[in-house]
């Protein structure tokens, strides 16, 4: 018996020593609306929030959703994609940023399927500070004060995709890219609607930077926006904008180019509705390449003309 009790004793005294083993990072988690974020976030034992499954998701993993829920805010530091079926997922945040990217320079991030609201007292939808490349797909942004998507990047350069999403009725600007100090981003829209901001439609703002603002749009309807539609704004640093197959309707300005070397080329678009149709500030030059249609504006405004080639 004596020796038994011994026995006991050491494997007590073991197991009391023993140190907690960390759970192992998935490459895919999952959330529910019925989750908790102390399960290690599979798809048997959801998480709740994304916040709570980004912790236990690995680098370049993935987050799906399970049922429809509000996941809560989130601050991404990595590569990672969110990937849900369109209309389940939702962020609703007030008096803040939605979700922050402040990813490596290196890493590339993926959102697809969100539903972003911000109250009408929320900062900044989708706040992209740094990353390689980051994709908006599928989702909704409104009820943001400063933007719906800003791209705030002042550390490097960095992509950005939004493709087939709504983003609207944010009291603040709809996109906006606006980096800072020497570095630049390009930006791509295509299939987007942006509509009833109470800033501009969509604005590639050069005036904190040294560096260039390079925006591809197509397909894209900026409409019923308090400001501009489209607007290329610079205080010397080159801002291009692109514009294939897009609308701006019923804006204070459809399309905008303020400033030396802001650039707005745009064709096969339709500018129809606005105050100003198309307006061209200081040096900024708005050239349309003569397959566009421009008509129903309180003015047409004041643009070039770019030979077809």
């Amino acid at each position: 018996m004596r020796f038994l009790s011994i026995i006991m004793t050491v494997l007590l005294c073991c197991l009391w020593s023993a140190p907690n083993v960390a759970h192992a990072q998935a490459t895919r988690t999952w959330v529910s609306g019925v989750g908790d974020d102390v399960n290690p976030c599979s798809r048997t034992a959801p998480c709740k929030t994304f916040a709570g499954a980004i912790s236990k998701t690995a680098p370049a993993g993935e987050i799906n959703c399970l049922d429809p829920g509000g996941f809560g805010a989130l601050t991404i530091t990595k590569s990672l994609s969110i990937i849900c079926e369109i209309g389940t997922a939702g962020v609703l945040v007030s008096g803040t940023n939605g979700i922050v990217v402040a990813a490596a320079s290196t890493d590339v991030v993926y959102l697809e399927g969100l539903d972003i609201e911000g109250l009408n007292t929320g900062f900044t939808g989708v706040n992209i500070l740094t990353a390689a490349k980051v994709s908006i797909v599928k989702s909704k942004v409104r009820g943001f004060t400063t933007a719906g998507i800003g791209v705030n990047n002042s550390t490097s350069g960095v992509r950005v995709d939004v493709i087939d999403s709504v983003i609207a009725d944010n009291p603040g600007e709809g996109i906006l890219s606006k980096p800072t100090g020497s570095v630049g981003n390009r930006v791509m829209i295509d299939r987007a609607r942006v509509s009833n901001n109470g800033g501009d439609g969509i604005m590639a703002n050069g005036t904190a930077t040294t560096g260039s603002i390079k925006m591809s749009i197509r397909d894209t309807e900026s409409a019923h926006n308090t400001a501009d539609g489209f607007v290329a704004f610079s205080a010397g640093a080159v801002v291009d904008i692109l514009m294939d197959a897009c609308g701006a309707f019923d804006n204070n300005r459809g399309i905008n180019a303020s400033g030396n070397s802001a650039v707005v080329s745009f064709t096969r678009s339709s500018i129809v509705g606005n105050s100003i149709g198309v307006n061209q500030v200081g040096a900024g030059q708005a050239l349309s390449f003569s397959t566009n249609g421009i008509s129903g504006n309180g003015t047409p405004g004041v643009f070039g003309t770019t030979p077809q080639q």
